[in-house]
């Protein structure tokens, strides 16, 4: 194994042999979908569980099956045309680059208030002292600082920690209020309860991750996979990602139906405090705590994913951007890609930095309407815009023959661009 001196990131090692020696090299897949996985995703299932009991678990389970199919096509395609997503896309044509770019902006001022916050609610819970928006700063600069100087083993480290203290917090939670075991098997038959049709797209739709899917390609070349030999244990690594994101998931829904069955549940991060409270009040404050530090895990481990994997994303766009026309058609850009932008650039330290601090101000302010519309439309239309871009490239001769889809994949992603085309229709009549 050698390492690259430009970047201090690993260049390809050999190809592991054995589930064993495969198992020592996961690390892209958690990175993913813990990054994905929020507290708003945990609340949303947590409302689910409460309103409808076990009755949605199956949801989960497809939701689940979904973004595994996602998440595999866009390693996929780093492991075998190539080039990187944004190579890809360019492609398809400019526009692609000028909607990402558009996206990438809005997005990442909006959001990065939005996680600061959660990742600063837990702790002013824990240590109320300090004000909830100033500890949501300190995480901020937190997040920057490392993803400034740490590579990426450092931060898959990191991240590695972070989704063990989320196991050990929610699923204990789960453990501890008792679930009803006959009705969690009963809940994954497929059903649909009055009224909670919505609550199904939510759980289908929300498993893990919007842009940050599209970081996973960029994770595993970083990781030092680089070549379609690499395809079984992307493969692996993935599959255990969305795994863990499915248990956490099961586990707020199963917390939901059994502790707060009835309960009017605050919508918001908010509501994971309430759900604190809860289990303080049924079984004393040693239950609040280590389920608030798991809280702030899920939401520090979500601020530390995108920081890194949506800042690689950018730093490739402008890449992208700046590629002369010729290099559109050329087979050969990861090399391009290795010494011209990822970690230690201009644009990716800079697009950091536009995460973490311009938005300290939306912690004083409530999000302005026009910001938040144009937010919410950019971000409805990714997902689809996602699912059908894979299907267009996996489909071509822009990948090697080993890399295209077969029909299980491209009836995944087919599904995947219905779904989220419907909720991004429905979320664009909201907006307007």
């Amino acid at each position: 194994m050698s390492s690259d001196p430009r970047h201090g990131e690993v260049a390809e090692p050999e190809v592991p042999v054995g589930l064993k020696a495969k198992v020592r090299q996961i690390g892209p897949g958690i990175m993913a979908a813990a990054t994905g996985v929020g507290a708003g995703d945990l609340v949303a299932t947590m409302v689910a569980g409460s309103r409808y009991g076990y009755a949605l678990l199956w949801a989960v389970i497809v939701g689940t099956i979904f973004k595994i199919a996602l998440g595999e096509a866009v390693g996929r395609w780093h492991l075998t045309s190539g080039r990187t997503m944004l190579s890809g896309w360019r492609t398809l044509g400019r526009w692609v680059l000028v909607y990402f770019g558009a996206y990438a902006v809005v997005w990442g001022f909006v959001y990065g208030a939005t996680a600061m916050s959660a990742s600063g609610l837990p702790l002013n819970a824990l240590f109320p002292a300090i004000d909830v928006r100033y500890w949501a700063m300190i995480c901020g600069v937190a997040g920057f600082v490392l993803v400034w100087f740490g590579r990426y083993a450092v931060i898959e480290k990191v991240m590695t920690v972070l989704v063990g203290v989320m196991f050990v917090a929610v699923v204990g939670t789960a453990i501890l209020v008792t679930p009803n075991l006959v009705e969690t098997f009963e809940g994954f038959v497929p059903r649909l309860p009055d009224g909670s049709f919505v609550y199904v797209l939510g759980l289908i739709g929300g498993v893990g991750g919007t842009i940050t899917m599209a970081a996973y390609g960029y994770w595993t070349l970083a990781k030092g996979w680089r070549s379609s030999g690499w395809l079984s244990m992307m493969r692996l690594d993935n599959t255990t990602g969305y795994v863990t994101t499915a248990i956490f998931v099961v586990a707020m829904l199963i917390v939901g139906a059994e502790l707060l069955a009835g309960h009017n549940v605050i919508d918001g991060d908010e509501g994971l405090l309430m759900l604190g409270n809860t289990l303080a009040a049924d079984y004393g404050q040693w239950a609040r705590i280590p389920f608030l530090v798991g809280f702030w895990a899920v939401s520090f481990s979500s601020l530390v994913g995108v920081w890194n994997g949506v800042s690689l994303l950018f730093a490739d766009w402008w890449r992208t951007w700046r590629l002369p026309r010729y290099a559109v058609g050329e087979a050969e850009e990861l090399s391009d890609y290795d010494h011209r932008a990822g970690i230690g650039s201009p644009v990716f330290r800079g697009y950091a930095a536009w995460l973490t601090f311009p938005p300290m101000a939306l912690l004083f302010l409530d999000q302005p309407f026009q910001l938040t519309v144009a937010y919410g439309a950019l971000g409805a239309l990714f997902m689809p815009f996602l699912a059908g871009t894979l299907l267009f490239l996996l489909n071509s001769n822009r990948v090697e023959r080993v890399g295209r889809s077969g029909w299980l994949s491209n009836t995944l992603l087919t599904m995947c661009l219905a779904l989220f085309g419907y909720l991004a229709v429905d979320e664009l009549i909201g907006l307007f």
